[in-house]
């Protein structure tokens, strides 16, 4: 069965279509496309505290391009949520609105928690060494979000510590401290693995040649980071192969990966092509798990 996913975060906007077999009580999830449309609403909604009306045109024009999409298909259900920037607009609720006008697509628009909680759905520590603890880092445009799970035990926390923010210099001191206290009170300091998520962290691996799912070292990804800082923004798009609205906050997320895996003494990180989108999947397929057993 097929389900349709749409991810409006603030560097771009997805639409996930994937496929959902179960074959003898294996559930196999499988990507059949991936559209990304560079919309960076966040720059408008983390500087000026609202979304432009030409950028709010070109959402809507977006989505109404993957209602299309999706109707072409024999989706069986469709999911999809706003994140940070629409969260922190003035007028995130009108945009809602509008798309639920002009496209017929019912948006939501998730708190932190709710992000966290989607990204988790993956379960992508079931395909490692259970025994271990895990941590699922997602850093976004405005916000990171983490979930500790290990010795029966999950955690989540979101916190507006995001690639954008920080390019623009927006990320708070307190907040800063406000994530390293309660990964200090929250995380045990060995036996952690990094799990990361989103275009951040999938440009990063790619970049560091890694294939497989081969873990990413700590010292592999401070010299990366050490790499890409001495390139330009336009040697990042000319000699390093990242998209243009990659290439300006690809740094900064870098740093946040790094600050993250420092604090809570994380000496690898797995980096599954995963995100929001895949995570919305699953919480579809357990809506809908009924149905796939009859």
């Amino acid at each position: 069965m097929l389900f349709a996913t749409i991810d409006i975060g603030s560097n771009a906007v997805r639409l996930l279509l994937t496929n959902v077999e179960v074959v003898e009580d294996n559930v196999l999830f499988e990507r059949l496309t991936l559209l990304r449309v560079p919309i960076r609403l966040g720059d408008d909604a983390f500087v000026r505290g609202k979304i432009s009306d030409e950028k709010v045109k070109t959402l809507v024009k977006t989505m109404c391009g993957f209602k299309e999409i999706i109707s072409g298909f024999n989706v069986m259900d469709t999911m999809a949520c706003a994140t940070s920037a629409l969260r922190e607009a003035k007028n995130g609720d009108d945009i809602v609105r509008k798309i639920k006008k002009e496209s017929g697509i019912d948006l939501k628009v998730i708190d932190g928690k709710r992000e966290a909680k989607l990204i988790y759905a993956n379960h992508i520590e079931k395909n490692f060494d259970p025994a271990k603890n895990y941590l699922y880092i997602d850093v976004g445009g405005g916000s990171t979000e983490i979930t500790f799970v290990g010795g029966g035990v999950r955690k989540s926390k979101s916190f507006d510590v995001g690639a954008i923010r920080l390019k623009e210099g927006l990320v708070l001191k307190e907040t800063w401290e406000e994530m390293d206290k309660w990964l200090s009170k929250n995380i045990p300091m060995e036996n952690v693995t990094g799990i990361g998520s989103g275009g951040n962290i999938s440009s990063l691996y790619l970049l560091a040649k890694k294939i497989n799912n081969d873990p990413l070292r700590y010292d592999e990804l401070k010299e990366l980071c050490q790499t890409i800082g001495q390139h330009t923004y336009e040697e990042r798009i000319t000699e390093l192969g990242l998209k243009p609205d990659r290439a300006d906050v690809i740094l900064p997320a870098c740093r946040i990966y790094l600050s993250i895996m420092k604090t809570c003494n994380i000496q690898t990180m797995h980096a599954p092509i995963i995100g929001l989108s895949d995570g919305m999947v699953h919480e579809l397929y357990q809506k809908h798990k009924k149905k796939f057993m009859e």
